[in-house]
This record gives C-alpha cells, sequence and structure tokens, in this order.
C-alpha cells in the first residue's frame, strides 16, 4: 500500500538497513495507518540522510504540506553534537515537520543488549508509542530521544494510529 501524499503522512530515512529494520518493525503494529508512513530504503551513513534531506526531501516538505519526516540515524556516542548538526541543516519553517530519532550508540548495540531482533525492537517501539508508555523507549540507549520522540509522537499519533 503506498502513502497519500496529499493527506497527512511520514517519511522515515534510514541510515542503515538495521535502522530499515527496525522502522520495518515499527510499521507491523495492528493499529498503524499505512497510507500515513513509508519507510525508504536506507541512505548510507548518517551525512548521506542529511544530504538526501537537502537535496530531496526539503523541498518534497515544502510541496507536500501534510508531510513529516523522521530522519532515522546511529549517533555513535555523540549525540548532542550530532543532532545540532544535523538540526543546523532543517530549515526554521520546516522544523516542526522533521525528526531526528535514533540509538544512542548504534542499532547492533541496542539488538545485543536486550537480545531482540531490529524487528522486534521496531515493534516494541511503537507498542510504546500506542499505548502512551515508555519501556523500550525508556532503554538506556534510546532515552535521550524524549523531547524529539513526545513532540513528534503529539504530531503524528492522531494519524498514524487508528484503532
Amino acid at each position: 500500500m503506498s502513502i497519500n501524499k496529499y493527506g497527512p503522512h511520514i517519511l522515515v530515512v534510514p541510515e542503515d538497513d538495521a535502522n530499515r529494520q527496525i522502522a520495518n518493525g515499527f510499521i507491523l503494529h495492528p493499529d498503524i495507518n499505512g497510507r500515513a508512513i513509508q519507510v525508504l530504503p536506507p541512505a548510507g551513513g548518517w551525512m548521506r540522510v542529511v544530504e538526501d534531506f537537502t537535496a530531496d526531501h526539503a523541498s518534497g516538505l515544502r510541496q507536500y504540506d501534510q508531510r513529516r519526516l523522521v530522519m532515522l540515524i546511529d549517533f555513535d556516542d555523540e549525540r548532542e553534537r550530532r543532532f545540532e548538526c544535523i538540526k543546523r541543516q532543517v530549515p526554521q519553517e520546516l522544523d516542526n515537520r522533521v525528526f531526528i530519532l535514533g540509538v544512542l550508540s548504534n542499532p547492533e548495540n541496542l539488538r545485543k543488549s536486550i537480545n531482540v531482533k531490529y524487528e522486534g525492537i521496531g515493534r516494541a517501539l511503537s507498542e510504546d508509542c500506542a499505548k502512551d508508555r515508555h519501556e523500550m523507549w525508556g532503554h538506556a540507549l534510546l532515552a535521550h530521544n524524549e523531547g524529539e520522540l513526545e513532540r513528534m509522537i503529539l504530531d503524528v499519533k492522531p494519524f498514524l494510529f487508528v484503532p
């Protein structure tokens, strides 16, 4: 099923295949509106996510005012520096529709620490969002996303999760 680009929707740009698998697990939640979210192919690194954003996705956000974009990256234990570097590339008029999320180190470390496959991690994250809880999101490698996550959930939950 493809997204409805004229209605509220989210594009997810994963840095790598591990992040893509997490995003694919997220969208398997039974209450997800499949016409409101699309996981794009891996960009090939966090800097490529930013390059793709500035080259392509920023203009798409301007063209489709109901579009949101999630940059799903590895912070590689440089969260503050990397987050600010990416945030500077997002024009102010698009800032409220762009979200930067990811594992503090990398998805491999998260998978090893909880012994769950990437898709299972994504499913647990979507369950947290659907039920307004922070069990998986509260993990030490994910808790730093709290502010960005809260901002995103307020914006997207009404159209992304449909019982």
